[in-house]
C-alpha cells in the first residue's frame, strides 16, 4: 500500500501535526491501495503561513519567470503522464481510455491555455488618464473534487501561479494520489518554496479551515452546491473572494429538425461518460412528444452498447462510481424514479457487477420536471427523457431547474440551434455535439455557482484591479 501520509508545505514533505489515517479505495475492487492522513486546522495554518511568506516575492516575479516555471511544469507533467493516468483509474475508477485521453489530457490542455493567456495578458492598461493595474489577489485556497481530479487542479493551480498568487490546495480525500503526483511535478519543476502547498483532508475540517482563514484572500471551490454554500458562509466573515463551480442538471434540447438517431445516441453516450459523474452531463434529454417513442428505442440501443467492466480493460467504456457513498446515492435515486412513475427503459437499481461500485446505465422516459430524477443532480449514469410540445415549451422545461451550468442543443440548422441556445439560462451551451474548448469560460448560472474557470476569464479570477488616477 502506498504511503502518502505527508503534506507538501513550504517546499518539503512534512508529517501532519495530528495524524488521522485514511484509506484510498479502488472503487472497482473495493480494496485500499494507498493511505493518506487527513489534516487539521493546524496543518492549514502551517500551509497558509508558508504561502503568505512566499507571496512577498512571487507576486513581483516577472512574466518571463512565470512562463519559464510553467514550461518546466509542462516538461515534468509529460514525464509523469502515465503515472497520472494510472492514479486516476485507481482512485476514481475511470476507464484507462478516459483517464488517458480526457482526464489526464485536460491537465495538459489547461496548462497550454494558461501559458497562452499569460504570454499576451496586459497587466497594465491605460484608459485616458487612468492606469489600470491587474495584480495577484494573494494567497488562494483551492478546493477540488474527485470526479475530474487533474482537470480541476489544473483549472485552479496553473492560472493562480501565472497570476502571481500563492496557494494551498485541498484535493478530495477520495482522489489524493493524482494530487500528490502534481505536487511532485511542481517540486521537480523548481516551484519556489511556499508558492504551492498541499494539505489533504475532508471538507468539514480542512475545507472549513481554508474557507474561514483570515490570511487567505480568495477561495476557489468546485463541488456540490451544498458544499459551495458551506464554503461561502465560512468565508463571509473575512470578506474574501469566493468562486464556485457547483452542480448541474443539464438539459439536452433535441429540436424537431435534428437528426434524431445521431442526436439521441450522442446524448446518451455523453450522459454516461465518466459514469455520469460530470457536473455538465446532459442528464435531461428533451425530445418532441411525437418523437419520444422512437427516441426511447434509440436510447435503449445506445445504452446496450455501453460496456461496463474493469476500468483497466481497454474494452471497458464505463467503470464504477467513485465509491460506496455515491453508489448508494445513485441506486436510491433510481428507485425514487421508479416509485414516482417514470418509465424504466433500461437499467435499474440492481448492481451491474457483484464486486465494486458498478451500476447499470439507466434510462427513464415519460419523465416530468416535478420528479426527483429530473430535479436532483444524481451524478451517475442516469438519463431522463422528457417530452415537450413546442420549442417554447422546451425552453421552459430546460430552464425550470435550480441549476444553470450547461445545456445542449441539437438541430439540423446551426443558426436555429443558436437561437434556442441564446434562450437557455446556462453558463455553457454546446451546439450539435461541439467539443470542449480550454479557452471557453466555464461556470454556471443560479445554484451552479459564480465566477468562471478556464482561459482568460479564469485567469482574471486570480487578479485584483487597481485604478491609478493620473492628474492629466
Amino acid at each position: 500500500m502506498r504511503d502518502l501520509s505527508k503534506f507538501y508545505i513550504g517546499g518539503a514533505w512534512v508529517a501532519p501535526l495530528e495524524p488521522k489515517p485514511f484509506d484510498v479505495v479502488d472503487p472497482a475492487t473495493e480494496t485500499a491501495f494507498a493511505r493518506i492522513s487527513l489534516g487539521s486546522a493546524a496543518d492549514v495554518d502551517r500551509a497558509v503561513a508558508a504561502a503568505r511568506k512566499a507571496f512577498e516575492t512571487w507576486q513581483v516575479s516577472s512574466r518571463d519567470e512565470r512562463l519559464a516555471l510553467l514550461q518546466r511544469i509542462k516538461t515534468e507533467l509529460e514525464k509523469r503522464y502515465d503515472d497520472l493516468v494510472d492514479a486516476i483509474t485507481s482512485e476514481m475508477g475511470a476507464p484507462l481510455s478516459l483517464s488517458r485521453e480526457a482526464q489526464a489530457a485536460a491537465g495538459v490542455q489547461h496548462l497550454d491555455e494558461t501559458i497562452r493567456v499569460l504570454k499576451d495578458f496586459a497587466f497594465e492598461e491605460t484608459n485616458g488618464r487612468i492606469t489600470l493595474m491587474h495584480e495577484a489577489i494573494g494567497v488562494c485556497g483551492l478546493i477540488t473534487p474527485w470526479n475530474w481530479p487533474i482537470n480541476q487542479i489544473a483549472l485552479k493551480v496553473f492560472p493562480a501561479l501565472a497570476a502571481g498568487c500563492t496557494m494551498v490546495l485541498k484535493p478530495s480525500e477520495l482522489t489524493p494520489v493524482s494530487a500528490a503526483i502534481v505536487a511532485e511535478i511542481l517540486d521537480a519543476a523548481g516551484t519556489p518554496k511556499g508558492v504551492f502547498n498541499l494539505v489533504n483532508g475532508d471538507g468539514p475540517t480542512v475545507g472549513q479551515a481554508i474557507a474561514a482563514h483570515p490570511d487567505i484572500d480568495m477561495v476557489s471551490f468546485t463541488g456540490s452546491t451544498r458544499g459551495g454554500i458551506a464554503v461561502t458562509k465560512a468565508a463571509a466573515d473575512t470578506v474574501k473572494r469566493v468562486t464556485l463551480e457547483l452542480g448541474g442538471k443539464s438539459a439536452n434540447v433535441i429540436l424537431s429538425d435534428a437528426d434524431l438517431e445521431a442526436a439521441v445516441e450522442r446524448g446518451v453516450l455523453s450522459c454516461f461518460g465518466n459514469t455520469g459523474q460530470s457536473c455538465n452531463a446532459p442528464t435531461r434529454m428533451l425530445v418532441p412528444r411525437a418523437s419520444q417513442t422512437k427516441a426511447i428505442e434509440i436510447a435503449r440501443a445506445a445504452a446496450a452498447g455501453v460496456t461496463v467492466g474493469d476500468p483497466r480493460d481497454e474494452a471497458t467504456t464505463m467503470g464504477p462510481l467513485s465509491g460506496k457513498t455515491q453508489f448508494e446515492k445513485v441506486r436510491r435515486l433510481i428507485k425514487a424514479g421508479i416509485e414516482e412513475g417514470a418509465v424504466l427503459v433500461t437499467g435499474g437499481a440492481e448492481p451491474a457487477r457483484s464486486k465494486g461500485y458498478f451500476v447499470q446505465p439507466t434510462v427513464f422516459a415519460d419523465v416530468n420536471n416535478g420528479m426527483t430524477v429530473a430535479r436532483e443532480e444524481i451524478f451517475g449514469p442516469v438519463l431522463c427523457i422528457l417530452p415537450y410540445d413546442s420549442e417554447d415549451d422546451a425552453v421552459r422545461i430546460a430552464n425550470d431547474t435550480p441549476y444553470g451550468l450547461a445545456a445542449y442543443v441539437e438541430s439540423g440548422d446551426a443558426a436555429h440551434a443558436r437561437k434556442i441556445a441564446a434562450r437557455l439560462r446556462a453558463g455553457n451551451v454546446y451546439v450539435n455535439g461541439a467539443p470542449e474548448d480550454p479557452a471557453a469560460p466555464f461556470g454556471g448560472y443560479k445554484r451552479s455557482g459564480n465566477g468562471r474557470e478556464a482561459g482568460a476569464f479564469g485567469f482574471r479570477e486570480y487578479l485584483e484591479v487597481k485604478a491609478i488616477l493620473n492628474p492629466e
